[in-house]
């Protein structure tokens, strides 16, 4: 009886560093997509795109509804060329209560 104790613990032991070593490599896994996942956003200009364009470009950056958020910055156009914050399609976005996440999302697919 002893000798089972004295198993089960070698056994937990051996699933412990089994834990630690699959950790490892999700770890790293977790941190490549991430990076080529922000890579792969392209920006569009909020001037010149055209909506199926700005669309693509808010589905890359994973804006949920992204045809929704594309009509609304065809609505508002044109933006100052000099504002590459978009201060005046946040401005106009706010009234939509799109959430902190989602307008970052939106303005970091666009440019003017």
């Amino acid at each position: 009886m002893l000798g089972s104790a004295v198993a089960g613990c070698g056994d937990q032991g051996g699933g412990a560093g089994q834990k630690v070593n699959k950790a490892r490599p999700s770890t790293t896994q977790s941190a490549g997509p991430a990076k080529s996942g922000a890579a792969q956003v392209r920006k569009v200009s909020a001037n010149t795109a055209s909506e199926a364009e700005i669309a693509a470009a808010l589905k890359a950056a994973k804006v949920p509804n992204p045809g929704r958020w594309a009509d609304e910055v065809i609505e508002y156009r044109l933006y100052p060329a000099n504002d590459p914050t978009l201060a005046k399609l946040r401005r106009n976005l706010a009234k939509y209560h799109p959430g902190e996440d989602t307008l970052a999302k939106i303005i970091s697919a666009l440019k003017p």
